[in-house]
């Protein structure tokens, strides 16, 4: 039985039995800070788990896809190594949410397992906690499992929490045998981490609230958690006992033996060699690193973005081992894509940017990979088994040669050296000390102090901007110039204002705080910034003109309204532009930070290169289609599961409330806190005016909207009129004008360098007859004039070659400078080195030079002495002729 035939029969039996077809997840947990990937089925399920989220439907079956390789959940040591471990993997599942529980959860995987797929009841072992007598009942008395095939487990293997407190429960699970051919005993014995005794299912009886004391409360409505791993299941119907045997790596393995010429001949019983370990990693990292790459995670140097690179680089120097000095895993995702792009069409979707991205990383990673070998080699090579590799070799392969931690530790695996985590620590700890001391005097710890003070005291501030753009507040707290708190601010005196209400948006989320003016009585402070150091804290910083302001006092707040209509412009048009390169570049870009201001915007996404033209063109485009239609804005609060329901982009990392507030602008569907137009036509106009590299893998847009689009195009069309006068044509012809000049250049610079050729051959023939002899040795010192560098290399190429056998040494004033430039024939090297001539001659002339026995060049700031510099050359040259 095929993988996809096991998958599809999971789902159709299941929806058999009245459960949802739920489709899998992003491999990026929505709103859940706490995962760094979905490493389970039930991720996507978590909030009706915790009772957070109704469902209208209390079953469900899903595949899930799953990632496995950092933090908590990490296998990826393991990988390659062993039958079972993966990186990414799919989990078969079906879940109840206060629905049917243990009778009917048992009951249907018992029928699953040994009716739909048939598998062998002597072939089968289940566990059970030892302590679930009710499990023990069903599967001895419901399902007549033979009492010698139940093992009671007594640890908390068979016992499951979703953390140190909340709903937990026994698990019991369904084991397969492999039989006597294959080592290891069954779960609960001193052999079962062998591969004979293979789980295939596991059935979470959720049933338990676990309060802080560890007290066990029953749940009012028990759930249902199950699952099955495709990979061992596909392995087992196969009939195999080893994973990588199965369909679902094959294909992978056999196109990877192609790719690297490595012999492979397919599964088999004996004991794996080098390479076929190799050609697993390879088989298993792929699938890992285009699945994450098609649900937008890109290589980086942090978190999730890490981790991918990390599986990148030890699946490429598994490709090294088998002889690969290029790149070509980006080669295999056509393979998986045909094995795959069915089941999961994202694949099939961004098969395109996945291999861009994979053959971009590999050749970054080619540029440093021989040079850190050769590094570890030389650093390992008189280790023995159970030496520790220094902690700062490791942290320079890290730091200059990109080599991940564990990839090094698994280089030296097989020689059983171990790494210096400790030595690796320090140095880690220093390069932070570093970053940190840049950051030095910024004063930012003590004014957060400050409010954290002030908020604990008054509470959070009332923001009305999404309403209007004045209001009156009272004065809850003053901050002077300092970061003190103080009773009162003075005329001429800069500080903060915190109110207990205020129409003013602090920066935050990209967009930049509002500006405008706090008045009351005869007090008149000028706001030059709004900021949001914490929580719902707004602070209104400035300049108080006159007046003055004490707490507890009441003030007018009035924001600049044309400053905030033009941020509102940019604003939702970085909405409008993400959901543009979406469509554009693929489902792959993610929002990597923005700046929103009156002037400009500026967005920074996730891509793997720059841009084309004809790209940023159609981005412009889509926006501005959008622009013109004129789409109301829409804003809806709602909880955060909904909001992802509904589609709701959302930025990974950030933290949201129990309430977010949903911005719908035509086609984009974003979480956002910022302020924004009522409909696109607001915007007027958007322009892109440059695209470029943030970092890698991260790009940047910069655009302006509204007025100063439109003065962006004016700006460039006064530039075309002053071209087009200049050329003495219409603005319409400017192009064909400029493009006739270029042509009428690059020929004149033709013939320039003929004529150049020409009276070079001349002044080579003059120089020749110059050429002196001292004891058999012939050489050429002299002064060239209106000669550049390049020039000189040419000349002295040319003297060399119809010398024949001598030493030149040629001097060239320039513009307050003095060029120099030695060359000597390959059979005079030994008496004569030409680096060693310019360092004797360069300091004569104010500078410095070198380079090879054969060729050198040099120079200095003293023209003037040239002449003595060329003198001293001569005698140079003479005394190596004795």
């Amino acid at each position: 039985m095929t993988a996809d035939e096991i998958r599809d029969r999971f789902v159709s039996f299941f929806q058999r039995r009245g459960h949802e077809h739920v489709a899998s997840s992003s491999l990026i947990p929505e709103n859940d800070p706490t995962l760094l990937f979905a490493n389970a089925g039930m991720n996507q399920f978590k909030g009706a788990f915790l009772g957070r989220e109704r469902r209208t439907n209390p079953r469900a079956v899903s595949v899930q896809k799953c990632v496995r390789a950092g933090g908590k959940h990490n296998d990826l040591e393991n990988v390659g190594r062993t039958a079972r471990h993966h990186t990414f993997f799919e989990m078969l599942g079906n879940f109840s949410f206060g629905d049917y529980f243990k009778e009917e959860a048992i009951a249907l995987a018992w029928e699953f397992v040994t009716r739909e797929l048939g598998l062998p009841v002597e072939r089968l072992l289940v566990t059970v906690y030892a302590e679930d007598e009710e499990a023990w009942r069903i599967w001895r008395q419901g399902q007549g499992v033979a009492e010698e095939r139940l093992i009671r487990i007594p640890t908390s293997d068979n016992f499951w929490s979703m953390g140190p407190t909340g709903p937990c429960g026994p698990c019991s699970e369904i084991f397969y045998d492999h039989g006597p051919s294959v080592a290891g005993g069954p779960p609960g014995s001193a052999d079962q981490d062998g591969d004979r005794f293979v789980e295939i299912w596991n059935l979470v009886f959720m049933q338990y609230d676990r309060g802080a004391d560890g007290t066990l409360t029953p749940l009012p409505h028990p759930c249902i958690d199950t699952g099955a791993g495709l990979e061992r299941l596909a392995v087992v119907l196969q009939g195999r006992a080893n994973n990588y045997d199965s369909d679902l790596f094959q294909p992978l393995m056999r196109e990877a033996a192609r790719l690297t010429g490595c012999v492979y001949d397919g599964p088999t019983d004996g004991p794996w060699t080098p390479g076929t370990i190799s050609l697993q990693v390879i088989a298993d990292h792929i699938r890992a690193v285009s699945f994450l790459i098609a649900d937008g995670v890109l290589p980086s140097n942090e978190g999730r973005g890490y981790v991918l690179r990390r599986i990148m680089r030890r699946a490429m120097r598994h490709g090294r081992l088998l002889g690969m000095e290029e790149p070509f895993l980006f080669q295999l995702v056509p393979t998986l894509v045909e094995k795959m792009g069915r089941v999961y069409p994202e694949l099939s979707a961004q098969r395109a940017a996945i291999m861009a991205v994979v053959e971009n990383e590999e050749k970054r990673f080619v540029a440093t990979l021989g040079a850190g070998m050769k590094l570890l080699e030389s650093a390992s090579a008189g280790l023995v088994a159970g030496e520790l590799l220094s902690g700062e070799t490791v942290f320079t392969l890290y730091d200059t040669y990109g080599f991940p931690v564990d990839l090094t530790a698994d280089i030296l695996r097989d020689r059983g050296i171990e790494i210096d985590m400790e030595g690796f620590e320090q140095g880690m700890a220093r390069q932070k000390a570093m970053a940190r001391a840049a950051w030095a005097g910024s004063g930012d710890a003590g004014i957060a102090a400050i409010y954290h003070e002030i908020l604990a005291a008054s509470g959070p501030v009332a923001f009305l901007g999404y309403e209007t753009e004045q209001a009156t507040g009272r004065i809850v707290a003053l901050v002077d110039g300092k970061g003190e708190r103080v009773a009162a601010l003075t005329a001429g005196e800069e500080g903060g204002v915190v109110c207990d209400r205020t129409p003013f948006y602090g920066e935050s989320g990209g967009q930049l705080g509002d500006t405008g003016w706090l008045t009351g009585g005869n007090a008149r402070f000028e706001v030059s910034d709004t900021r949001k150091p914490l929580g719902d804290l707004m602070v209104h910083q400035g300049r108080l003109l006159q007046g003055r302001l004490e707490v507890a006092g009441e003030v007018a707040l009035t924001v600049d309204g044309q400053r905030r209509a033009a941020v509102r412009w940019h604003h939702s048009a970085t909405h409008l532009l993400h959901h543009a390169l979406k469509e554009v570049l693929g489902e792959h870009v993610k929002q990597a930070g923005s700046q929103v201001g009156p002037e400009r915007l500026r967005f920074d996404y996730s891509h793997y290169q720059a841009m084309t033209s004809d790209e940023l063109e159609r981005v412009e485009g889509l926006v501005n289609r959008w622009i013109l239609a004129n789409h109301a804005q829409e804003t809806t609060v709602m909880t955060p599961d909904e909001a992802m329901r509904a589609g709701a982009m959302a930025l990974f990392g950030e933290k949201y409330g129990e309430r977010v507030r949903v911005v719908r602008l035509g086609p984009s569907l974003e979480l956002c806190g910022g302020t924004h137009v009522a409909r696109t036509g607001d915007i007027g106009l958007m322009r892109i005016v440059a695209e470029s590299a943030v970092a890698a893998g991260v790009r940047r847009i910069e655009a302006v909207c509204g007025e100063r689009a439109r003065q962006s195009y004016m700006q460039d069309s006064r530039l075309l009129q002053r071209i087009a006068g200049l050329l003495k044509l219409p603005s319409s012809e400017a192009l064909t004008g400029v493009e006739k000049l270029l042509a009428r250049r690059a020929e004149l610079e033709r013939e320039l360098e003929k004529s150049k050729a020409a009276l070079a051959g001349s002044t080579v023939d003059e120089l020749l007859a110059r050429t002196k002899e001292k004891n058999g040795l012939r050489y050429l010192v002299a002064e060239v004039r209106d000669v550049d560098a390049k020039g000189l290399r040419e000349m002295a190429d040319r003297l060399r070659d119809k010398l024949g056998s001598g030493v030149i040494l040629l001097g060239a004033p320039e513009a307050g400078k003095a060029s120099l430039l030695a060359a000597v024939t390959r059979d005079l090297t030994d008496r004569c080195k030409a680096g060693e001539l310019m360092q004797a001659v360069a300091p004569l002339v104010g500078g410095k030079g070198g380079g090879r026995p054969d060729m050198a060049m040099g120079g200095g700031t003293r023209p003037e002495t040239l002449r003595e510099a060329l003198a001293a050359a001569a005698a140079w040259i003479e005394e190596r002729a004795k």
